[in-house]
C-alpha cells in the first residue's frame, strides 16, 4: 500500500517563541518565512522598521524593549499562516494607541487595509472619561463591528492577548486578576467560537494560573508526579492502536496527550471529585487520510475497546458552528481506564487547530476568505442585538453568556439543521428559524409531540413551530428563552409595540381634541415644528409621548394653536388667578360672597358627590368629599366648617385619575381609550405597564360629574374583558404626581 504523507499535526504545549533579545531583522524574516513561505516579505519588513522606530525607547513591564511584544504578536500570526498584511498589522497593532500616530498617517504609509486592521484592535479615544464597564463595553462593540468587516481583527487581538498572558507575571497582582478574568470570560470563548483550539487552550490554562493560582500549582504537581506513568500508558495505546489500524489497511498518524489544566479543573468542579478520582485525563488523536477512513477507524476502535454510552459524537456529519469536525468517542481502555479518542482528517485537524485562520487562501498575492455562514452567523446576531442594549454591564454579561456555551443540533421538519446553545428551549428554536416565526408562535412540537415552550431541546430533535398572525410575545417569554438572540428579539418587539400603542393613542387623543374644538388639522410641517419646539425628534415621537402621558394635551394644543387659545375665551390673568384659587369650578358658599376656594387633593370631589368646606389658614376654603377621612378629622373643629353646594354649568368638566388592572392583550390601551371616548369622556393622559401577563394602566379622564364617571367605569367593565379591578386614585395633582390613596370600584 502506498504510504500516505501527513502534514505536521503534533499537538503539544510547544509554541513558536521569539528568541530572547532577538532584534535582528534578518533573523526575524527567516523565522516567519520558515512558518509561511507565501508571506509578503516587503510589507512585513517595512512594518518591522516602522514599528521599531515608533516604539524606540519604550519598555514593557518586564523591562524588555516594546518591540519584543510586537514581534511576538507577529510570530503568532505567522504561525497561523496568515498573509503579510495581517502580520504587518500585528507588528503595528499598538502604534496608534501608544505612539501618537494617526490612522490616516498609517493608511498613507502602508495601506487603508492595514490601517483598518490596526484601528479595529485600537482602544477608543477619551478612554479615561468613562467607567471601566462602559469603556470595556464600548471597546468590544467596536471590535465586533470591525470583525464583521474583516475577521482578521480578532486574529490580531487574540495574538496580542496571548502574548500579554504569557508575560502577565510582570504586572501587579490586581491587574493580573483583571486581565486573566477578562481573558477567561471573553477572549478564550472568542477563540473557541472561531475554532482556534490551540489559542483557546493556552488562554484558559494561563487564566487559571492567575485566577486560581493554588489550583494551578496543585494540578501541576499532581500531573508531574504521574507524568512517567501517564506517558508510558499513552505510548502503549498509540502503539497498540497504530498496529491495529495499519493491519486493517488504514493509514494513520496517532498522538496522545494529557488533558489541559483548565479542562481537568472544570471536571473536578463539575463532578465534585479530587484529581485522583478523575480518570478520563487522556486524549488520543487519530488522523486518517479520508472521511471514509475515519469511520473505518471508529469501527476498529470499538471492536478493540468497549465504548462508553452517551459519549459518542459525530461532528463530521454535523459540524459545530465554529466549523469543527471530528468523530469523538470515549472507550474503556487498557486497565479499565477511560480514554477519549478523536478521529479526523488532516484538513479537519488544521481547521480544529487554527479555526477561521485556516480559511485564508492565497492566490497571486491576494487573500480570499472562504466565509462560512454557519460560523459568522453568531457574529451577525451579536451585532444585531447589541444595538438595542444601552447598559454596558448588561451588554458584557450577555456577550459572555452568548460566547460560552456548548451546542445542540436540531432539525426543522424539512430536515434543515439548526445549531442552538445547550439548554435552548423550543421557543428559542422558533426565534432561530426567523424573528416573525418566534413572534407569532402559538405552539411547538418536538418529534411529533405537542410540548410546552420551555421544553429543553436535545441533539437530534425535530422541532415544528405553529404560528398565528394574531399571536405576539409576552414578558413571560423572556424567562422561557435561554438564548441572548431570542431574548433580544422579544425585548425589541415589546419596545416597538409599546411605542406603536402610545403613538396610536396619542394620535387618537389629538384628533379628538381637534374635532371637539373645531380646529383645522395642522400640516406635517407644523407638527414637526411643534415637535422641535417641545424638544422631540419627530412628530411621531411627540404623539407617542402624548399617548404615554409624558406630554400634556393642553401643552401640545397651546403650542400648535396659540391664537385659537386666546380668541376662544382664554381667561385674563386676573380671572386665571381667581379660577386657579377656586379650582375653576362653581361652588356656592352658604351665607358668604364670592369666596376663594380649592378642591382638596386627598379626595378630589366631583359634582354629584356630597361635599363640605373647611376654612384653612391662609389658603381660603378647602372643599372635601363629605366622607373624606380628612374632612371627618377637620369636623372636630366645627367653627371651621362651612356648608357648600355645587353650582356648575353644563359645560364644566373635572379631571379624575383611574388605575385599571386587566389581563394584558394586544391593543388594550387603545381599547380602553375607545370605550372612554364612546361615553363622551376624554382621556387626557394614559400610561400602561405590564408584568407577567397583567397590565396596569393609569388614566387621567375628563368627566362632568359622578354619574358620568360611574357610567365610564361601568362601560369599561362591560366592554373590556377580564378586568381585575378599577380604582379611583387620589393624592397629588390630578393630572400629575403619584397616587397615595385609592378607592376600589
Amino acid at each position: 500500500m502506498e504510504r500516505f504523507i501527513f502534514p505536521n499535526v503534533t499537538d503539544n504545549l510547544t509554541r513558536y517563541r521569539l528568541p530572547v533579545g532577538m532584534m535582528n531583522l534578518a533573523e526575524f524574516i527567516i523565522h516567519i518565512e520558515s512558518m509561511n513561505a507565501n508571506i509578503s516579505i516587503p510589507v512585513v519588513r517595512k512594518a518591522y522598521e516602522f514599528s521599531n522606530w515608533a516604539h524606540k525607547g519604550q519598555k514593557r513591564a518586564s523591562g524588555e524593549p516594546y518591540i519584543e511584544h510586537c514581534l511576538n504578536v507577529a510570530f503568532i500570526l505567522a504561525e497561523q499562516h496568515l498573509d503579510g498584511d495581517t502580520v504587518a498589522a500585528g507588528l503595528l497593532h499598538d502604534i496608534v494607541e501608544d505612539c501618537n500616530i494617526g490612522i490616516n498617517e498609517l493608511a498613507h504609509e502602508f495601506s487603508p487595509e492595514i490601517a483598518a486592521l490596526v484601528d479595529g484592535v485600537t482602544k477608543l479615544g477619551a478612554y479615561q472619561m468613562k467607567s471601566r464597564a462602559e469603556n470595556q463595553a464600548d471597546y468590544f462593540r467596536k471590535m465586533l463591528i470591525s470583525m464583521a468587516n474583516d475577521i482578521r481583527v480578532i486574529l490580531i487581538k487574540l495574538a496580542d492577548r496571548l502574548h500579554n498572558m504569557r508575560t502577565l507575571e510582570y504586572l501587579p497582582h490586581e491587574k493580573q486578576l483583571v486581565i486573566a478574568t477578562e481573558t477567561r470570560d471573553v477572549y478564550a470563548p472568542l477563540a473557541h467560537r472561531f475554532g482556534m483550539a490551540k489559542i483557546k487552550w493556552e488562554l484558559e490554562d494561563l487564566s487559571l494560573k492567575y485566577i486560581k493560582a493554588d489550583v494551578y500549582r496543585y494540578l501541576m504537581e499532581r500531573i508531574d508526579l504521574t507524568r512517567s506513568e501517564r506517558e508510558t500508558y499513552i505510548q502503549d495505546i498509540v502503539q497498540t492502536l497504530t498496529k491495529a489500524l495499519t493491519d486493517d489497511g488504514v493509514a494513520v498518524e496517532i498522538t496522545g496527550r494529557a488533558k489541559h489544566f483548565d479542562s481537568i479543573y472544570r471536571k473536578m468542579v463539575k463532578r465534585q471529585k479530587p484529581f485522583e478520582e478523575i480518570y478520563d485525563l487522556i486524549a488520543i488523536r487519530v488522523v486518517t487520510p479520508t472521511v471514509k477512513d475515519c469511520y473505518h477507524a471508529l469501527g476498529v476502535i470499538h471492536n478493540m475497546w468497549t465504548p462508553v454510552a452517551d459519549r459518542f459524537h459525530d461532528y463530521i456529519a454535523t459540524p459545530k458552528q465554529n466549523m469543527y469536525q471530528s468523530l469523538h468517542t470515549t472507550v474503556v481502555g487498557p486497565n479499565g481506564r477511560m480514554v477519549e479518542i478523536q478521529i479526523r482528517t488532516p484538513s479537519m485537524h488544521y481547521v480544529a487547530e487554527y479555526g477561521i485562520a485556516a480559511h485564508w487562501l492565497y492566490k497571486e498575492g491576494k487573500h480570499v476568505l472562504e466565509e462560512s455562514d454557519r460560523q459568522l452567523s453568531w457574529l451577525r446576531e451579536v451585532l444585531d442585538w447589541q444595538k438595542d442594549m444601552t447598559n454596558p454591564e448588561e451588554f458584557m454579561e450577555f456577550l459572555k453568556i452568548d460566547l460560552f456555551h456548548d451546542e445542540v443540533f436540531v432539525f426543522t421538519p424539512n430536515g434543515e439543521l439548526k445549531h442552538l446553545p445547550l439548554g435552548a428551549t423550543a421557543l428559542d428554536f422558533a426565534f432561530a428559524v426567523h424573528t416573525n416565526v418566534g413572534v407569532h408562535c402559538v405552539g411547538t412540537k418536538v418529534n411529533g409531540r405537542l410540548v410546552p415552550f420551555e421544553t429543553v431541546l436535545k441533539s437530534g430533535d425535530e422541532v415544528e413551530v405553529m404560528t398565528s398572525p394574531h399571536a405576539e410575545p409576552s414578558r413571560d417569554w423572556l424567562k422561557v428563552c435561554k438564548t441572548t438572540s431570542a431574548r433580544a428579539k422579544i425585548r425589541k418587539y415589546m419596545k416597538q409595540k409599546g411605542f406603536d400603542e402610545s403613538y396610536a393613542l396619542g394620535k387618537e387623543m389629538f384628533e379628538r381634541a381637534i374635532k371637539k374644538r373645531k380646529l383645522k388639522y395642522p400640516s406635517e410641517e407644523q407638527l414637526d415644528d411643534a415637535a422641535m419646539a417641545l424638544s422631540y425628534t419627530s412628530s411621531e415621537q411627540m404623539l407617542a409621548k402624548l399617548g404615554s402621558g409624558d406630554l400634556a394635551l393642553g401643552g401640545l394644543m397651546s403650542k400648535l394653536f396659540p391664537q385659537e387659545e386666546e380668541t376662544q375665551g382664554k381667561p385674563s390673568i386676573i380671572k386665571k388667578f381667581v379660577d386657579k384659587a377656586r379650582g375653576g369650578k362653581g361652588i356656592r358658599v352658604e351665607g358668604m360672597g364670592n369666596m376663594m376656594f380649592r378642591f382638596a387633593n386627598c379626595c378630589q370631589p366631583v359634582p354629584g358627590e356630597r361635599i363640605v368646606g373647611f376654612i384653612t389658614r391662609g389658603r381660603g376654603l378647602s372643599i372635601h368629599r363629605a366622607d373624606c377621612v380628612n374632612a371627618i378629622i377637620a369636623a372636630q373643629e366645627p367653627e371651621r366648617k362651612v356648608e357648600v353646594s355645587w353650582d356648575v354649568g353644563g359645560e364644566a368638566s373635572f379631571l379624575v385619575r383611574l388605575a385599571i388592572v386587566v389581563e394584558y392583550r394586544k391593543n388594550i390601551l387603545y381599547d380602553i381609550t375607545e370605550v372612554v371616548a364612546n361615553c363622551d369622556a376624554e382621556v387626557r393622559g394614559a400610561e400602561l405597564s405590564s408584568k407577567e401577563a397583567i397590565a396596569t394602566g393609569h388614566f387621567v379622564i375628563e368627566i362632568k360629574n359622578i354619574s358620568h364617571l360611574n357610567r365610564v367605569i361601568a362601560a369599561i367593565r362591560k366592554k373590556i374583558s377580564r378586568v381585575i379591578k378599577i380604582d379611583r386614585v387620589f393624592g397629588g395633582e390630578t393630572d400629575q404626581g403619584e397616587p397615595n390613596e385609592s378607592n376600589s370600584n
